[in-house]
Parts: C-alpha cells; sequence; structure tokens
C-alpha cells in the first residue's frame, strides 16, 4: 500500500480507534496516549502490513496488543516485594486506615446507613451486597427487573453522598 494511502485510510479510522481506546481504558486522557501510541506504531510498521487485508483489523489489534502490554506493564510496576521479617506490609489490610486512620470507617457505620434507608432500596441493596443477581432479586421482590437496578443504584448514591467526607 502507498505511504499516501496507508495514511489516509490510518487518519480515516482514529474517530473509531479514539471510541475503542476509550472503551479499553475507561478514561480520556489514557485513550488519547493509546490512539497516539497506536497511530505511531501503525506508522512505524507499514512495511509490515500485507496488502489486501484487513486493513481495519490491523490496527486495532495493534491497539488492542499495545493495551494488553501497557496493562501487564503497570501491573508489573505495581507488584511490591516485601523484604520485612515475617512479611508484615503483606499481611496488613491495604486499606488499614493507617495512613489516615480518620479516613476509615467502620462497617457497622456502613450498617447503620443502609439500615436507615426505606425497605423499598435497604432489601434490593442488601440483597446485591449478599450476592444476588438483579434478576433474583426482581424475581424475589416481584419487581420489574429495571426498577431493582435503578434501586440499588440510588441506595449506592445514597451510601456515596453519606460517607462523601469520609473520602481523601
Amino acid at each position: 500500500m502507498k505511504t499516501d494511502s496507508f495514511q489516509a485510510n490510518l487518519m480515516s479510522l482514529q474517530n473509531n480507534l479514539l471510541n475503542f481506546a476509550y472503551m479499553l481504558t475507561s478514561n480520556r486522557d489514557d485513550a488519547y496516549d493509546l490512539l497516539q501510541d497506536t497511530t505511531l506504531k501503525a506508522l512505524d510498521n507499514q512495511d509490515k502490513y500485507a496488502e489486501n487485508t484487513n486493513f481495519k483489523g490491523w490496527v486495532f489489534t495493534i491497539m488492542r496488543n499495545l493495551f494488553i502490554n501497557n496493562y501487564r506493564h503497570a501491573t508489573r510496576a505495581a507488584t511490591i516485594v516485601d523484604t520485612t521479617e515475617n512479611l508484615y506490609h503483606l499481611n496488613i489490610s491495604q486499606d488499614s486506615g493507617l495512613a489516615a486512620p480518620e479516613g476509615s470507617f467502620t462497617a457497622q457505620e456502613i450498617t447503620d446507613a443502609i439500615n436507615d434507608f426505606s425497605d423499598d432500596y435497604r432489601i434490593p441493596f442488601s440483597m446485591h451486597v449478599a450476592g444476588y443477581k438483579y434478576n433474583e432479586i426482581a424475581e424475589k421482590m416481584n419487581l420489574p427487573l429495571g426498577t431493582v437496578k435503578s434501586r440499588i443504584f440510588f441506595a449506592r448514591k445514597k451510601l456515596q453522598q453519606k460517607f462523601a467526607d469520609y473520602q481523601h
């Protein structure tokens, strides 16, 4: 494929690639970074593209592979090696509150907040937390599925608002 047509094809896919990148990253800035990396990689590897094959699939595969490699790299970089005696750091809770005790709250506070909800919100939310699926809750409560989902959503929002002061 000639350089001009290759670049034109690549530029015509930019919106689709950005949507796919956003779907992968769930973050606008990361999506733009991934789009840029993909475009550069495709341009650098133009000579490896086999003509008369699926160009769009080739470019999307580059993006997917870049995303996976970046994810693996970030995961490895976040790995902590605990060299303390008795693996002290690995054995403490990750959200132990050691850094900011005022930033933590007890399970009882959360339970009390949930119990303050009306039955319409408390029951489906408690069932969801207990592991029931939306359709199971809807069936047991004899409610439409959408109603159950919205009640659980609003219960979450109420909890987030109530405990917003605790967030850093």
